[in-house]
């Protein structure tokens, strides 16, 4: 399973930064830094919503810095963004940055577990488009091979669970209450994996024939899902 080391750069400020699809986040304190890796999902995921029409609502779940949101509020004039995660230390990182590029407009930072996030405010079937980069590192390999991840970034930012797909399946059965019919469900998930989250969607039975996006080297790393139309 890869994890690129960020993109950290210096700032007059002293705030520790990363880059990700072009734009500079603050990347301080409990929060994951942005990767590399995870332009895939923010280009697939701007695939999705070129392809359609007029305003879109999008949630970016597990934030962190609000890389993912901030980089699709900025491709998309006309999209709303949600970004959500659970920590007030994230919140309050991603919500800097939002207001630091000039989205806090469009970009809405809010704190839950998860879609808990969400509940109260009117969002049931109306998003096009989730996108989430979930931890997806089991504990065990947090002990061990992948122990030196946890020397400056969080252990909740990496922590899947005792096989790496907990969060993943919370996330993947929580987003069928939120997406429309005919949106979409893109997320992040570890090297060997693919077959793991299409077991999740497809046992679901609320979502098309899942699709892979592969990185350079030809692994599959995000997997995108259509909403059914029947509801």
């Amino acid at each position: 399973m890869t994890i690129d080391a960020p993109h950290d750069t210096a700032t007059r400020d002293s705030a520790p930064r990363a880059t990700f699809m072009g734009l500079s986040f603050i990347a301080e304190g409990g929060v994951l830094k942005p990767r590399a890796e995870t332009e895939l999902l923010g280009r697939e995921a701007q695939a999705v919503l070129a392809r359609r029409i007029g305003a879109q609502v999008v949630v970016d779940m597990c934030c962190g810095c609000g890389n993912l949101a901030g980089a699709l509020a900025h491709s998309y004039p006309s999209a709303f963004v949600y970004a959500c995660d659970l920590t007030p230390e994230t919140v309050a990182v991603a919500q800097r940055n939002m207001k630091e590029l000039g989205l806090s407009d469009r970009v809405q930072v809010r704190r839950g577990d998860l879609f808990t996030a969400l509940s109260g405010i009117g969002l049931e079937h109306r998003v096009d488009l989730v996108v989430c980069n979930p931890p997806y590192i089991s504990s065990g390999r947090l002990e061990r091979d992948r122990a030196h991840l946890l020397n400056e970034e969080p252990r909740e930012a990496f922590d899947g669970g005792p096989y790496g797909i907990s969060i993943l399946q919370r996330m993947v059965r929580e987003s069928i209450r939120f997406i429309k019919p005919g949106g979409w469900l893109a997320f992040e998930f570890g090297e060997g994996q693919e077959r793991q989250a299409q077991l999740l969607i497809d046992r679901t039975k609320r979502f098309e024939p899942v699709s892979f996006a592969c990185n350079e080297h030809g692994v599959p790393r995000v997997a995108l899902a259509r909403r059914r139309g029947d509801g």
